[in-house]
């Protein structure tokens, strides 16, 4: 669902914080005309980004599906996950920390509910090689594995 005004201070709201997020990011990307400088973009934003505690960096957190070591861990708080995000590689630290900061302070619902086609939004099909593009598709398929583990196990202890 796409209105003009997301990602604006005078939002419509009727996307959601993860959409609104995302357009945040395709304004961003979109604002770059040369390829080579949004993967720069992409690649200072891992930089910039935190860097996970060593002792996060375990085999239990490392997305199957990458072409190196990346790592996301999510962080459960009452009805919200939030997610910390490291790689090997500065292309894959600055998307799975873009990734990480999307979906981070959302609850299980609204990730499940998220249709993740939206992230198509970035383009990253003719910016990424295939096989990084095959990594983004891990990262956004590990996300809503922990959602979904995180939905079903507060509904048991419901």
């Amino acid at each position: 669902m796409k209105h003009d005004k997301c990602g604006t201070p005078d939002c419509c709201q009727e996307c959601g914080p993860i959409q609104n997020k995302l357009n945040r990011y395709v304004q961003i990307l979109g604002n770059i005309e040369d390829d080579q400088d949004k993967y720069v973009w992409i690649m200072d934003f891992g930089k910039n980004s935190i860097p996970m505690r060593a002792n996060l960096k375990m085999e239990e957190f490392e997305i199957q599906g990458c072409q190196t070591s990346t790592w996301l861990v999510p962080h459960f708080v009452d009805d919200k996950i939030y997610f910390s995000a490291d790689s090997m590689a500065l292309i894959s630290k600055g998307m799975v920390c873009l990734i990480a900061d999307v979906y981070s302070g959302s609850s299980a619902q609204d990730i499940n509910e998220f249709d993740q086609d939206n992230f198509k939004e970035l383009k990253l099909d003719t910016l990424l090689t295939p096989g990084r593009n095959n990594g983004v598709h891990s990262m956004l398929k590990q996300i809503l594995e922990y959602s979904m583990m995180h939905q079903e196990d507060s509904q048991a202890r419901a």
